[in-house]
């Protein structure tokens, strides 16, 4: 069976962001039967050499597939859509269409908003430029997304799909309201992935199990 190595206990600010999240909602939206690890990060559980040969980079999540080892949540999705022939078009367009997507989740939207989250929780108070140079970044990025959506309900293709996951919990990641203010379009879209019953399952669950350490 299917292995999932997600958090068990993790830091209080990180807790319900965490990447093991994007997984199992993805599996949730699959029903796809699997077996959870948890791991223990404020223990040390995901620097271990064990763990390592799952993780190289000690990161959740990870998954062991009968043999099948993967790490990083976007290439665990493309796996999973792939095998199980969901949240990804049959066709070759279509597929192109989903992994341009579940990329630029990763490498065009992700970094600014993560860069800007990270000064916010670490910054003393004297990095003003450097605030100021990554809510430029996150406001081009978003002002190209609010473009993209001003005629879709979903990211890639017409149905929702695995790089709308990656991308709305990108999203979610988000803090600043009045920053996605201004983006009505891209707002509602990630509101409307995270209205899905599967999503609400899947925080609901993570809640009650993972503890805060």
């Amino acid at each position: 069976m299917l292995k999932l190595y997600g958090f068990s206990k993790v830091n209080a600010g990180a807790r319900g962001r965490t990447r093991d999240l994007r997984v199992l909602w993805a599996l949730e939206e699959m029903q796809l039967p699997f077996e959870l690890v948890g791991m223990d990060h404020p223990a040390h559980g995901l620097s271990t050499e064990a763990y390592r040969q799952l993780s190289p980079f000690e990161q959740i999540p990870s998954i062991d597939d009968d043999g099948v080892v993967l790490s990083e949540s976007a290439a665990i999705l493309v796996y999973l859509a792939k095998k199980s022939g969901r949240l990804i078009p049959g066709d070759p367009a279509g597929e192109a269409q989903v992994m341009r997507w579940c990329f630029a989740a990763m490498n065009s939207v992700e970094p600014p908003l993560l860069s800007l989250l990270v000064l916010d929780w670490t910054a003393d108070g004297s990095c003003g430029k450097h605030r100021k140079f990554l809510v430029g970044w996150a406001n081009r990025v978003l002002t190209n997304l609010e473009r993209w959506f001003a005629d879709r309900d979903f990211v890639a293709t017409q149905g929702f799909s695995i790089a709308d996951i990656l991308m709305a919990h990108v999203l979610s990641g988000i803090k600043d309201e009045g920053l996605i203010a201004r983006y009505p379009a891209v707002a509602s879209y990630r509101d409307r992935c995270l209205a899905r019953p599967a999503w609400k399952r899947t925080i609901a669950a993570y809640c009650a199990r993972v503890e805060a350490g």
